[in-house]
């Protein structure tokens, strides 16, 4: 481990360029311990940086992690009190780091083998604004209590203007809407679920059969506008047509349904928080470490060629303070009966 003095250096932030929102810190390369001993002295520090710059930091120069992943955990718990186990998770094991349970794999190759999404038209690839945008969301929405940041860790990377990742200011989106509107949203509930069940949109329109669920797998309620435990801010909690319930939603009250009132207030709010004064496109550094806070942001990925490049990110999630709404909740996800998290949905 690092010695004392290299554990007192202080961190030295910078706004992201073109960005209404977040900051970077830079560890130049830096080895994986020596990165977690100054994270660790400067935790307060840290912390109160990320949540005054909107809940989005990125951390350069962290390629060393890929030699101690553990240390990956280990920065993750500096941002809550629990780094998931992705294996008592609706996660299915393709996604599964070898050999640190807390991590989730996200690449290309197998046996991953999660691909990008689709190329938009030509000429709007620099699109960030939902619908010619999709899969804006929030990592796994479907759960209660919900997640509360994700750490994104760039390992093998294509070319920096393949495969962004978007991040969505919802608390500035928010604050943006009319009173009256503000009002109205305040008053409703979106139902969200996991994209693989049958209940998206495009599986509704396309007539999909819908998954039978057990009780812990089934979707959850969560309010349309969340007020931030640490910020105290009102953010709107909404997410992609892929991860919202149109079966029975995909807001609670409203006629349901791909072309009900519920689907036309998703889009509506959509498009409205990804509007390009609320985004910000990270273009990946192997190294970069990307910090987002799941309560008050939308992030989506963009288009790589999946033949050519290899994308390989680490990803690990951290919850324990979903705010008041969520108060002595268990956590919906896991099975009271005795079965696996994932029991039914193997083939998904």
């Amino acid at each position: 481990m690092s010695n004392p003095e290299t554990s007192r250096e202080s961190l030295e932030f910078e706004p992201l360029d073109g960005s209404p929102f977040g900051i970077s810190v830079d560890f130049g390369g830096a080895g994986a311990d020596r990165v977690v001993a100054r994270c660790t002295a400067g935790a307060e520090t840290l912390r109160a940086r990320f949540y005054a710059a909107g809940g989005l930091l990125v951390m350069r120069g962290l390629q060393d992690i890929r030699n101690r992943p553990r240390a990956l955990v280990e920065l993750s718990r500096l941002f809550g009190p629990e780094v998931e186990n992705y294996r008592e998770t609706l996660t299915s094991a393709r996604y599964f780091h070898e050999s640190v349970a807390e991590i989730l794999v996200l690449s290309n190759a197998p046996p991953c083998n999660h691909l990008p999404p689709a190329r938009i038209e030509a000429g709007s690839e620099s699109s960030v604004r939902f619908p010619e945008r999709v899969n804006w969301h929030t990592d796994q929405s479907y759960r209660r209590p919900p997640p509360d940041v994700s750490l994104l860790l760039g390992l093998d990377l294509p070319p920096a203007e393949q495969g962004c990742t978007l991040y969505a200011d919802c608390s500035a989106a928010f604050a943006a809407l009319d009173p009256e509107k503000k009002d109205y949203l305040r008053t409703l509930e979106g139902i969200h679920a996991p994209s693989w069940i049958g209940r998206s949109r495009a599986a509704v329109e396309n007539g999909e059969a819908v998954l039978e669920l057990l009780p812990h797998q089934l979707p959850q309620r969560h309010p349309l506008v969340r007020r931030h435990p640490v910020t105290g801010e009102l953010v709107l909690y909404i997410c992609e047509e892929k991860q919202m319930d149109y079966v029975d939603g995909p807001v609670v009250g409203l006629s349901t349904g791909p072309g009900g009132d519920g689907a036309a207030l998703i889009r509506e709010l959509l498009a409205h928080a990804t509007r390009e004064e609320f985004v910000y496109r990270h273009r990946w550094r192997p190294g970069d470490l990307v910090v987002g806070d799941n309560r008050s942001l939308l992030h989506c990925a963009t288009w790589y060629d999946a033949e050519r490049y290899t994308r390989l990110m680490w990803r690990t999630t951290v919850m324990g303070n979903p705010g008041s709404e969520y108060a002595g909740e268990e956590k919906s996800w896991i099975p009271r009966d005795g079965s696996a998290p994932m029991a039914g949905m193997e083939h998904t």
